[in-house]
């Protein structure tokens, strides 16, 4: 070993540098966040098999961003259909399905008479943001009048409501309030977003339960089911068709847009759009028949340049172009008698089977009273009907049943619980792993390379994280006896700056004595973002934390690649101190080895997991902080710092199935420097 004499004047340089670097370093850009209304642009496909790995990513990323992930449990839906009314060629009936244990989803059921016994083609009918929901009947959109025209052409149809409108609430809601207010209210305390409760995740679940709703009718034909919506109902069209290949078909109005992406809560979950948008959702259907019906007066003005031809590419990769339409009308946002009509042409081709050129026309209707419709008229929901904290409450309960389901005790077990949580992680973290490129990493010329005396290169590295501008700084520091080995480990050690005393500069002398190559996270790649709770901010970005994460994923992948020595590193030890080891412990899957300081965090205080350095949507839905090292179970982990709130147990259970607790190290307080470099060196 060399001298401490040596090592005192080596630290003492490479702190005097370190901070001239900082201080020369250019500053990072921060760009503006994306928002709704941010322009997309389709990505570049060249294959079916790149889109069909695409598009399965998606789906996952849909499900994971509405809590849906592992998909809830498929209770008994107890449906009670009644109240039936028979009309000219069809019969409208009252319906409520009970989609959560205590959630009651209301509609109208419309089924065709005087056609036979069927099967009959079945269709879903999610309404937009109208003021009546779906009893709206107007000039622009009459959702009881599409119906009773899919009714009396051969097909069931199902009109269901949006949460907070018509007879769709919690037991607890007022009775003296807009439908929309209502609406909105679900899902909006900050915590939820923990736990991936949202409005836009109930609504998809209710989606869900409608279809198998309208599968179970015994004069259904499961092989000919739909769905159509406008506005946000056309959202709801195409998540469904993204996630659920049920559909036969699909008609999403007014929605599709590389523009705007949906302006309600019922349409925006965290995480939903960090890497898609509306257009790549709506083409994850193909090759199932589907039409888009825009119009000039809105932001789908421009699907027959842009949308269209842009999903179509996704049709023509499986050889399906036919099954695909976009048409354009000159109305305003909304489902007018000539959209209706595109529709039901549609439906008929593909449904009705009837032939191409046929033009189904819509015949005159008369919509029933308000008050005839109504399922609960009188506000009363049935026995047992949740208010919304009470139902709030039961969504966290299943999330941690499903949890506890999955916790292993077994080799098996374990296995079982990292191919579900996998994606899981993946797509909560908004993480892309294994990368699908390798980082790029440039020497920084602006400050190159010196040999500190003779025992110690120090290297300044741009990485660059594949498909962000601005690059993650680092020092790289080799110690001579390192340079010549074959078998090098390399610590990545990664800080919160902010943190005064945190910064795990004192960690760099006892692991350049053992012999260890280090890289000093110097500058992550963006700045602290504005308000990550206004403006549907994390549908579109990641947070603070999601993108220190991608970017020590990028730093360990590069790690790995580096000529320090005679070859790359064989073993990256990733180490993190102050807030940076909680985000290490989340990028556990990226390196061989993890010490993370746990900062004594109470894991159970979900106000202080609100905190900036902290907040990961969907983070306790995905298992919290222990679900990421249980992925990699077995690989040496050491976390410290951890007080009495923070919860590992589950992290003790994974490395006992895997008889891996010889390469678990748990404290509940400190740990000095020398120790760490010891764990990191394998003593």
């Amino acid at each position: 070993m060399k001298s401490l004499l040596f090592f005192n004047t080596l630290a003492w340089l490479v702190s005097a540098q370190l901070l001239a670097d900082s201080e020369s370093l250019p500053t990072m850009s921060s760009n503006a966040p994306v928002t709704l209304d941010t322009p997309r642009r389709f990505p570049d496909i060249s294959s079916r098999a790149e889109w069909e790995k695409r598009a399965h990513s998606l789906r996952e990323q849909i499900l994971v961003s509405c809590g849906l992930w592992p998909l809830p449990h498929r209770g008994p839906l107890n449906p009670h259909v009644f109240g039936r009314i028979q009309c000219d060629g069809y019969s409208v009936e009252k319906v409520y399905l009970e989609t959560f244990p205590g959630f009651y989803l209301a509609g109208n059921l419309y089924r065709p008479t005087g056609k036979g016994k069927g099967p009959f083609p079945a269709i879903l009918n999610p309404h937009g943001h109208w003021n009546d929901g779906r009893l709206a009947d107007n000039r622009d959109g009459s959702i009881p009048g599409r119906c009773i025209s899919f009714a009396r052409q051969g097909m069931i149809a199902f009109a269901y409501d949006m949460v907070g409108f018509n007879d769709t609430h919690f037991a607890d809601a007022p009775t003296n309030r807009p439908f929309y207010e209502l609406h909105n209210e679900f899902g909006t305390n900050r915590t939820d977003s923990l736990w991936s409760i949202s409005l836009m995740g109930l609504q998809t679940w209710n989606s869900i339960r409608a279809l198998d709703f309208l599968e179970s009718l015994p004069d259904t034909d499961r092989k000919r089911l739909a769905c159509t919506g406008e506005s946000g109902g056309g959202t709801q069209a195409f998540m469904l068709g993204a996630i659920d290949d049920r559909l036969a078909a699909q008609a999403p109005v007014v929605m599709v847009s590389h523009s705007m992406q949906g302006g309600c809560l019922c349409e925006n979950a965290p995480g939903l759009r960090v890497e898609y948008s509306n257009m790549e959702i709506a083409a994850a259907a193909a090759p199932r028949p589907q039409i888009l019906v825009a119009a000039s007066g809105d932001w789908t003005k421009d699907t027959l340049s842009v949308e269209g031809p842009s999903i179509e590419h996704i049709y023509r990769l499986f050889n399906a172009p036919e099954h695909l339409r976009y048409v354009r009308f000159n109305f305003g946002h909304n489902y007018n008698q000539t959209s209706r009509e595109a529709v039901y042409s549609w439906f008929g081709h593909w449904l009705l089977r009837e032939p191409t050129a046929t033009m189904i026309k819509e015949q005159p209707f008369k919509v029933e009273p308000n008050a005839t419709l109504r399922v609960f008229a009188d506000g009363r929901l049935p026995q047992g009907a949740l208010t919304q904290q009470e139902f709030t409450e039961s969504l966290r309960a299943m999330h941690r049943t499903e949890l506890e389901a999955l916790a292993p005790s077994t080799r098996s077990g374990l296995k079982e619980f990292q191919k579900v949580m996998y994606p899981a992680w993946r797509h909560t973290l908004q993480v892309d792993w294994p990368l699908r490129s390798a980082p790029k990493c440039i020497p920084d010329e602006s400050i190159g390379s010196q040999t500190i005396q003779t025992h110690c290169t120090q290297k300044t590295l741009k990485l660059f994280t594949p498909g962000h501008e601005d690059p993650v700084l680092a020092t790289c520091l080799v110690p001579e006896s390192a340079a010549s080995k074959a078998a090098l480990t390399l610590a990545v050690i990664c800080s919160d700056q902010s943190e005064p005393g945190r910064s795990g500069s004192d960690l760099v002398l006892p692991l350049l004595e053992r012999g260890l190559a280090v890289l000093i996270v110097e500058r992550f790649t963006t700045d602290n973002p504005p308000d990550q709770f206004a403006n549907f901010f994390t549908t579109y970005n990641r947070t603070k934390v999601q993108e220190r994460v991608r970017d020590l994923l990028t730093v360990c992948a590069a790690a790995r690649s580096l000529p320090l020595g005679k070859s790359p590193p064989v073993r990256v030890a990733l180490v993190g101190t102050g807030h940076a080891g909680l985000w290490a412990l989340l990028a556990a899957p990226g390196a061989d080895a993890v010490a993370a300081d746990c900062c004594a965090l109470n894991t159970s205080d979900e106000n202080e997991l609100l905190e900036p350095n902290l907040f990961v949507p969907g983070l306790l839905a995905m298992g919290g902080f222990q679900t990421p090292a249980m992925l990699v179970t077995g690989h040496p982990l050491c976390l410290y710092n951890a007080g009495d709130g923070f919860a590992y147990d589950g992290i003790k259970t994974a490395y006992a199935a895997a008889k891996a607790t010889s390469s678990l190290m748990l404290k509940t307080g400190a740990l000095s420097s020398v120790a760490l470099a010891d764990w990191a060196t394998g003593r």
